[in-house]
């Protein structure tokens, strides 16, 4: 029992402050819920919890890391899009380093820290369900002045879905 509680800890131990939240939009209406912790450190744990979903409208993830970067996450048929809010995140990151990897991004170690902090992915990947490409570049652009996590408010109200985006907030205490 004292080993399955320190393994326990361990493991909390290693997830980042933050949040992960499915959204989704099914017949004109939002709707947020919260992903399990392991959405934080596993781009793949985030993608299969999303696909398991099975909305027939759009469903997508935001994932804050420690308030220091996001990343969307849409799976579709085709293949899941992304973006990631902060490239060099992958410096410290083990998720950002996997976006950036199944991004196909080849940014060597050197670049990244010689780097400002840059998004890399998909900007038009919400852009058919109510955030146009230029729209997401402002918020990306305001990083200097916004937290991540206010990004994704930001994000959150340019899309209309900040209340229900507030209230899985509230229940996970943040």
């Amino acid at each position: 029992m004292a080993a399955q509680r320190a393994q326990a800890q361990e493991r909390s131990a290693d997830v980042p402050d933050g949040f992960a939240v499915a959204v989704v939009r099914e017949d004109g209406t939002w709707r947020c819920t919260a992903l399990r912790p392991d959405a934080l450190t596993s781009l793949s744990a985030a993608e299969t919890e999303l696909r398991e979903l099975r909305s027939a409208g759009a469903v997508f993830g935001l994932l804050d890391i420690d308030d220091e970067f996001f990343v969307i996450v849409r799976p579709a048929p085709s293949g899941t899009r992304l973006l990631l809010s902060d490239a060099t995140a992958a410096l410290d990151y083990d998720i950002a380093a996997e976006v950036l990897e199944k991004l196909d991004a080849d940014f060597d170690e050197e670049e990244l820290e010689s780097a400002d902090p840059f998004e890399e992915g998909d900007l038009g990947v919400l852009s058919d369900i109510g955030l146009p490409e230029a729209v997401l570049g402002v918020i990306l652009d305001e990083s200097d002045d916004l937290y991540a996590d206010e990004q994704v408010g930001r994000i959150a109200r340019e899309m209309g879905f900040a209340d229900e985006l507030a209230a899985v907030l509230d229940r996970l205490g943040r």
